[in-house]
């Protein structure tokens, strides 16, 4: 048995959290001394240009020692957070709807003047 198959079977306890194309697995895992400790993987779903799509994954292991100590600090971020910015959610690309809408002025805002200058008028007349 590989060391990844023991560590799947040595899962204790789970929740999932699914957040739009993220989805937040917290799992309560046991050490080889039987002891517990968290792991938090961010699992993104990305969609290649055929429609087939993947994963990435990134993954926190946090033991008991560090519980305190992490969770204030967790704390104290989302709490500055919302005292800085409030609960509502100001960007919208986070929705699962969300399509860039360009406007004019976002276009002219994209010219460089060196293509305007390097820009040579063609007529179609005289192809």
């Amino acid at each position: 048995m590989s060391d990844k198959d023991l560590l799947e079977k040595e899962e204790i306890f789970s929740k999932v959290l699914r957040a739009g194309r993220r989805t937040y697995f917290f799992d309560v895992r046991a050490t080889k001394a039987g002891d517990y400790y968290l792991t938090i993987t961010e699992s993104k779903k990305f969609t290649n240009d055929d429609g087939s799509f993947h994963y990435k994954k990134h993954k926190i292991y946090l033991y008991k020692e560090d519980f305190t100590a992490f969770s204030e600090i967790l704390d104290e971020m989302t709490q500055y957070i919302v005292d800085e910015k409030g609960e509502e959610v100001i960007s919208e690309r986070h929705q699962k709807d969300f399509k860039r809408e360009y406007s004019a002025e976002d276009a002219s805002d994209s010219v460089n003047e060196n293509d305007v200058e390097n820009f040579t008028d063609i007529n179609f007349e005289d192809i």
